[in-house]
């Protein structure tokens, strides 16, 4: 089955029941976008061959400047990957939300007549998987199919400007956290993380620890969980907005910041240690799940790391009151 066929199965399969108010990427209209850049091509193309101007094996392509594609395709795409980030993080956040208070997973359990709070949070998991990875696809494989028609590297151009603007949710750190929480959650259900209808694994017994999504085609993708400034496992991970993970401490150290502040009262100013992108500790994320499945998956490394993050909060605090007293003083 072609992906165009399976993608709208699955649009019917969930519109009811889940895809009513997200957005997803309206993949036969792009399609019908790239059919009419074909005509006009293979239109240019007769018309150059025929005149003499161009090779019938080798056709010229008006890629680099094609007002229909300029005007809908990418500007469409963009709408919907950035649609479909912001709808995925509302919908993660609104499940670990649910999961954490348990008032309110009662109220869901009522609303869902019969149905166990287990059953319906293992289903909204895998639905919100499932969601990522097919929208994802949708955009590749469109992204994929303009760069043939066009004979051009647009398509790989505009993926890298996913990246930069964090409308790629394969690389949102809200998938991260997902999938932390649905290893937790198949755990402590008494089922196994790496049983065949969870796509996330996690291996953290390498040199380089890291959570692997697997895509469809054995495609897998991988995590890096390796904090880039003191190069061990991140402890308490936060991601800053750019998507890079930290320990807490460590970005605070980065951002000149007290631990018992967070990386959120960093100054708008304050850089990435990666990517040097500004402004990005205003949206940092506290992986709170993520730090739970490494708390329980590598309890004697946690032990070690609390220790030394409770000493040097000690000294920060010490340090901070001393500076405040002098200033109250005056001396």
């Amino acid at each position: 089955m072609k992906f165009g066929e399976a993608f709208t199965e699955y649009l019917k399969a969930h519109q009811e029941r889940f895809l009513e108010d997200c957005s997803h990427v309206e993949y036969k209209r792009l399609k019908k976008v790239l059919k009419c850049c074909r005509k006009c091509r293979d239109l240019k193309d007769s018309y150059e061959v025929d005149n003499g101007e161009g090779d019938a094996l080798s056709p010229r392509c008006q890629c680099e400047s094609c007002p229909v594609c300029d005007q809908k395709f990418f500007s469409e795409l963009a709408k919907e990957a950035s649609d479909i980030a912001g709808c995925f993080s509302s919908r993660v956040r609104h499940l670990l939300n649910l999961h954490e208070h348990k008032i309110q997973r009662f109220i869901t359990f009522v609303r869902q007549c019969f149905q166990s709070p287990q059953q319906a949070t293992e289903q909204e998991c895998r639905m919100l998987i499932e969601y990522v990875i097919m929208n994802a696809l949708a955009i590749r494989k469109i992204l994929k199919k303009y760069d043939k028609v066009h004979s051009s590297d647009n398509g790989r151009k505009f993926k890298s400007k996913m990246l930069s603007k964090h409308i790629e949710v394969l690389q949102s750190p809200w998938l991260i956290e997902l999938g932390a929480f649905y290893i937790n959650f198949s755990n402590s259900n008494g089922g196994r993380s790496d049983e065949p209808l969870n796509p996330f694994s996690c291996d953290l017994s390498t040199t380089e620890p890291k959570m692997t999504l697997m895509l469809p085609g054995m495609v897998k993708l991988e995590y890096n969980l390796t904090c880039p400034i003191c190069l061990e496992l991140v402890f308490k991970p936060y991601a800053l907005g750019c998507g890079h993970l930290f320990c807490k401490s460590c970005a605070c150290a980065a951002a000149s910041v007290m631990i018992f502040e967070g990386p959120k009262a960093a100054c708008s100013g304050s850089k990435c240690s990666v990517c040097r992108e500004v402004g990005v500790y205003c949206n940092a994320v506290h992986m709170i799940e993520l730090s739970l499945l490494l708390k329980k998956q590598c309890k004697e490394y946690w032990k070690e790391r609390a220790a030394e993050e409770r000493a040097e909060i000690s000294r920060q605090t010490k340090m901070y009151w001393d500076v405040q007293s002098k200033y109250m003083i005056g001396y």
